[in-house]
């Protein structure tokens, strides 16, 4: 259990950074613990980065920095989103739905910046694979059993980021990457990465 983090190991990851004189990315805080060792709260904050705050069962919260911008609330397993959840960027909510090891994976909602549905459907791997989505003009698409085969991706404003083929739920062989609806990438890809193709600039007039 989350509660259960020994002391001496919840001392030596908050000192870490000490040693490597650098702060921290992320970091765990246990409330639980808070009476076995001499630290609160807000001086915890001031160097740590993106921290979690653990609650009973296996519940916590997420944060950025030390204006504590939510990112992430719902169920972790050893350290690592598992269960229910919902995601936030800037405050927004953009996702809540179902995580395994860290990664959305089954049923689950996201949604535009500003709120409008963008897709609908199941999870594989941190990315929509089998339901319905919409793009920026809100125009209905479907998608299914894109693990292999063609796909489109849509950003969290609905514009085409990504059109091409998928191998085993990533971006594999041809395809066509955008910026805000505008191709930026056309070429190969490798395991989601680029690898072999032609940047493309882009002027915003």
């Amino acid at each position: 259990m989350l509660v259960n983090i020994k002391s001496t190991y919840f001392i030596k990851i908050l000192f870490k950074y000490l040693d490597e004189k650098k702060k921290l990315k992320v970091v765990k805080y246990n409330k639980s613990l808070q009476k076995n060792i001499d630290i609160n709260i807000i001086n915890y904050k001031h160097f740590s980065g993106r921290y979690i705050i653990y609650e009973s069962n296996g519940i916590g919260k997420e944060y950025e920095g030390y204006n504590d911008i939510l990112l992430f609330e719902g169920e972790y397993l050893n350290g690592e989103r598992n269960g229910k959840g919902k995601e936030y960027l800037q405050g927004k909510l953009i996702f809540e739905g179902d995580y395994l090891n860290g990664e959305r994976n089954g049923k689950g909602k996201e949604y535009h910046y500003y709120g409008k549905l963008l897709f609908e459907g199941e999870f594989l791997n941190g990315k929509g694979w089998r339901g319905k989505g919409y793009d920026v003009n809100g125009k209905s698409y479907t998608l299914s059993n894109n693990i292999n085969g063609k796909v489109k991706e849509y950003d969290y404003n609905g514009y085409l980021r990504f059109e091409g083929e998928y191998l085993d739920g990533k971006r594999n062989g041809k395809g066509k990457e955008y910026n805000y609806g505008y191709l930026s990438f056309e070429g190969e890809f490798k395991n989601d990465v680029k690898w072999n193709g032609k940047d493309m600039i882009i002027i915003i007039i």
